[in-house]
Order: structure tokens, then sequence, then C-alpha cells
């Protein structure tokens, strides 16, 4: 089976393979919100706005497209029902990689085992070791982190990722990231978390944050189980920039009203689609790219950088990342002891 994955995987082109991605992200983040919120949606999938605030909308949307990024601070036009935020999540709103943690989480909970891990951990070395972006190693990568939840209920998963959340990652969100998000929330817009982490983690991150949902990596699902394979793949790099189109389409969204924050040059794509870019606590070819375009820069970091994960090798749940450092720690301690 993994490897007629590997070879259906492999007769889709990229842009066919981010575009799937992009709407499985999408239609997860619309059904999420319909069943937080009961909202429904028109004929055509997207959000329904009232007349009056469509002509609003109208009179200023020419004089939004196309504009490059002011130099001073960006405020959100109050009420303004075109205009959303979208915020990636690791190392921009939390310290470090939701996978990681949801990974050390699993593993302390005996979500999977150190023969699972030991699989894993080679994978994640020869990628480090060689850089490959092919399709046939991000799909060995994926086979095998998603293998480590095919059959577990996913309602499991759903309530774990409730604990960690409290646990571990409440804890490592930027205040200064969580008062931009405030900041558009104050002003009436919808604020989406944007997340190559499972929607799983990402839809609690975003509801505990007072977010409007979240566009993340879906699993796919039967019965209420995991089956191993993902939903249009990993939400990573050109695929964010796509999900965020489609949800615009479906949420009359003018891009160029919108924000986007982030700090990872993956996210360039993402952060080129709307006329407010932020970059927070940037890597280094992202903080050369905002300066060459004139993006406004955040960073919250106080004078250290903050952890990074590793994203191919994390592929599809990403758990393995966490599990590797959880088992390495183990080990050292039980030689020390």
């Amino acid at each position: 089976m993994a490897a007629l994955r590997r070879l259906h995987l492999a007769r889709r082109s990229p842009d066919e393979r981010t575009a799937l991605a992009g709407e499985a992200a999408a239609d997860a983040a619309e059904a999420g919100l319909i069943a937080a919120t009961g909202r429904r949606t028109d004929g055509a999938g997207t959000a329904a706005v009232t007349q009056k605030s469509a002509e609003k909308a109208e009179k200023t949307e020419k004089a939004g497209r196309g504009r490059k990024a002011p130099a001073e601070d960006h405020t959100p036009t109050p009420d303004d029902p075109r205009a959303a935020a979208f915020f990636d999540c690791d190392n921009t709103i939390l310290r470090g990689a939701a996978m990681f943690y949801l990974g050390v989480g699993l593993y302390r909970r005996r979500f999977f085992t150190r023969r699972d891990v030991a699989r894993f951990v080679w994978q994640q070395t020869w990628f480090r070791l060689h850089g490959s972006e092919d399709p046939a190693h991000i799909a060995d990568a994926q086979d095998t982190a998603l293998g480590l939840v095919a059959g577990k209920r996913t309602a499991e998963l759903e309530q774990i990722c409730e604990e960690i959340f409290e646990e571990v990652i409440a804890d490592k969100v930027w205040p200064g990231t969580r008062a931009l998000v405030q900041m558009h929330l104050d002003a009436g817009q919808r604020v989406w978390l944007v997340t190559a982490a499972p929607q799983e983690i990402a839809r609690i991150i975003a509801r505990r944050l007072g977010m409007t949902g979240a566009l993340a990596t879906v699993a796919e699902t039967s019965n209420g189980e995991y089956t191993g394979r993902l939903v249009g793949g990993l939400l990573h790099g050109p695929a964010k920039a796509a999900a965020v189109q489609a949800l615009a389409r479906r949420e009359q969204l003018d891009l160029s009203r919108c924000a986007a924050f982030s700090d990872s040059a993956n996210d360039i794509p993402m952060l080129s689609l709307v006329g407010h870019p932020y970059v927070v606590n940037p890597d280094a070819s992202l903080r050369r790219h905002a300066r060459t375009h004139g993006w406004r820069v955040r960073d919250f970091r106080t004078g250290r950088k903050a952890a990074r994960v590793g994203l191919p090798a994390a592929a599809g749940l990403g758990v393995a990342a966490g599990a590797t450092a959880a088992a390495l720690a183990a080990h050292r301690r039980r030689r020390t002891a």
C-alpha cells in the first residue's frame, strides 16, 4: 500500500499536490467553523455578506489592491467584511513547534512504541544528511509518521491534544504575537491559524486563542479512525498559500486588505498574497526578503533564536519529531543512572 501511495503521489504534479492540500485544508476549516458556530454558507460555498457590507467593501477595494506594505504599523479597518488575518504557528505564535510538543506528549502516553520511533529516526537522519525534497522521500516519511497513528481513534487523539495544550503549549505563546491576534479580533476581523501541524492540534490552538479557525494538514479518517493517509498532502510552503486562496474564495475575502504573519521563508508564497505581510521572529532568509520588499518585521525573541524542527521529515502528523527527542532523553537518563 505504501508503494502504491508513493506511485500515486509521484504521478501528480507539484502544483496538483499543492492545490489538493490547500483545498483539503479549506474544506476542513470551513467544516470546523460550521460545527463550532452553526454558521451556514450559501450555495457557492462562501460566507454570505450583507449588501450594505459588500457595497462598503467595494468602495475601497481598488485603493488596497497591489499596494506595497507601508513601513508604519498596519491598523486593521474595523468591521471590514472582506479583511482577515492569517497567522503561521511555529515560532510565530508559539516558541518552538506544535508538532514537537504533540510528539512528546504522544510518546509519553505510549501512543506509539520505541520501535516506531527508531524507524522514523532513520528516515529523518537520512533526510537531514541529504536534504532531498524528492516526492518519493517525502512520501516515505509521511507513510512512516502516518503509520504511527493508523487505526487509532480520532477522539483519543483530540482528547490528548487538549491535554497537551494545557500541559505545555499554553505557556509557549508569544505575548507579542498574541497581541497582534487580538488586535485583529478587536477590529471584528476573522483570524485564521495556518500551519503544517495536524488539524487536531491546530484547531485547539486556534480555539484557545479566540481565533476563527485553522487551516492545517488533514489526515484521512474512516469510521472515527485514522487510515494512515493524508487528504491532499502536507500543508507546507506553497500549499499554505493555496489554502489561503481557497478559503478567501469561499469567505469572499479581498486578500489585498488581509494581513499575514510568519517567521519562515517557506511562507513567502502566503505572505506575498496579502496586502499587509508581517514577518515575526524571522529566519535569516525571510529577514533579507522583508528588507528588500519593505515588509514589517516584528521580533519578540530576546537575542536568541527560537527552536526549529525540520518540517519535511516530520511530514504527516509530525509526531515522531517529538518522540525522537523524548526517546533520546530517556536513553541518556538510563545511561547516567
